[in-house]
């Protein structure tokens, strides 16, 4: 199987991230994640780990909008320059966040500071940029098209390891640890060769792969995740959003409760699978977020090792060329183990 990894992302490290309540703690999202998986992909006989090919940026430019790519590109040493919103030189943060997000009734005003920019492209406090931050995606989305390249050239599947991860970035922002929709810039370059299937397994609902192609009838999307209701992103996800205008129902979301075992986890791709079967693509891109595991301290499903094992295998009796994206998952311990168990029944 083709592996797909860059080590560029080790440079995109930030030093913390804020979570719910203001705390300040380590990134979850980090270096260590890209070493557990590679150390267990190592130990299989059949992953040919190599790096991405450089595709440029007109796939990037396909899928995201030009402002947006051009603020990833500079934002740091804007914010550097600019002396972040202390408007003061001595102003030395490691990073990039925004403090001030725009209110729904003035959400298409774009300042001309970084600060206000940074809030505009901006979803969350999960996607600090720091210096390499953009050139670390750069190379995330160039692990996706290479593998893409993969299945178009013959291969019947392949894995992008990808970070930083990619689903919740939409066309115009950043958010959730993710800077560029890897999934979504993979499937858009795929679908030059025939209809394009997107199935979201991460725990978190993909908001940005919904936000890229929910007017489109291009790419089916299909995203199966914790309930917005109660769960990140919380303002989309929902059962009733099916897409709009040329893409009314190619969008299907998945919502499910706290504590979903592998029992009911596998009847919502039971039924995910059975819509990809009547789309009848030519491709399926899959983003593989493991922290559906039960152990993972991002996410409240009961999902097992076992059970994301059964997940790849009833993807992989589709039958269809398959690019696996990976997404999210953050116990570091299972995390290996995990991406292995799904990726074995492709390998098979």
């Amino acid at each position: 199987m083709k592996v797909f990894y860059s080590e560029a992302h080790r440079a995109h490290n930030p030093p913390f991230e804020i979570f719910e309540g203001g705390v300040k703690i380590p990134v979850f999202e980090c270096p260590e994640r890209m070493d557990r998986v590679l150390a267990a992909l190592r130990k299989t006989v059949w992953a040919e780990i190599a790096p991405p090919e450089d595709f440029g940026l007109e796939p990037i430019r396909a899928v995201h909008a030009d402002d947006y790519l051009q603020y990833l590109e500079n934002a740091f040493a804007d914010w550097k320059r600019e002396g972040g919103q202390s408007g003061g030189p001595e102003f030395d943060s490691p990073l990039v966040m925004p403090a001030t997000f725009p209110p729904r009734r003035w959400s298409n005003k774009r300042p001309t500071s970084l600060a206000g920019r940074s809030g505009f492209y901006t979803i969350d406090l999960n996607a600090p940029i720091v210096a390499e931050t953009y050139q670390a995606a750069l190379m995330s989305a160039n692990c996706a098209l290479s593998g893409a390249k993969a299945i178009v050239s013959g291969e019947r599947v392949a894995f992008a390891l990808c970070r930083p991860p990619g689903h919740h970035a939409g066309r115009d922002n950043c958010g959730g640890y993710c800077y560029l929709n890897n999934a979504a810039i993979a499937a858009r370059w795929l679908s030059k060769h025939g209809k394009v299937a997107i199935l979201d397994i991460d725990y978190h609902g993909g908001n940005g792969t919904q936000d890229i192609f929910y007017e489109s009838a291009e790419v089916l999307t299909i995203s199966i995740h914790a309930d917005p209701n109660w769960e990140y992103p919380f303002f989309a996800g929902y059962a009733d959003e099916a897409g709009a205008g040329a893409g009314l129902g190619y969008h299907r979301n998945f919502p499910l409760p706290p504590h979903t075992d592998d029992t009911h986890y596998l009847e919502a791709l039971g039924e995910a699978i059975g819509l990809i079967r009547k789309f009848n693509p030519a491709h399926l891109v899959i983003s593989a977020g493991m922290d559906i595991y039960k152990g993972d301290p991002l996410g409240k499903f009961d999902v097992t090792t076992d059970g994301i094992r059964e997940i790849g295998q009833r993807i992989e009796g589709m039958g269809l060329p398959t690019l696996v994206v990976m997404e999210g998952g953050y116990n570091n311990e299972a995390l290996g183990e995990n991406v292995v168990g799904l990726l074995s029944a492709f390998a098979n």
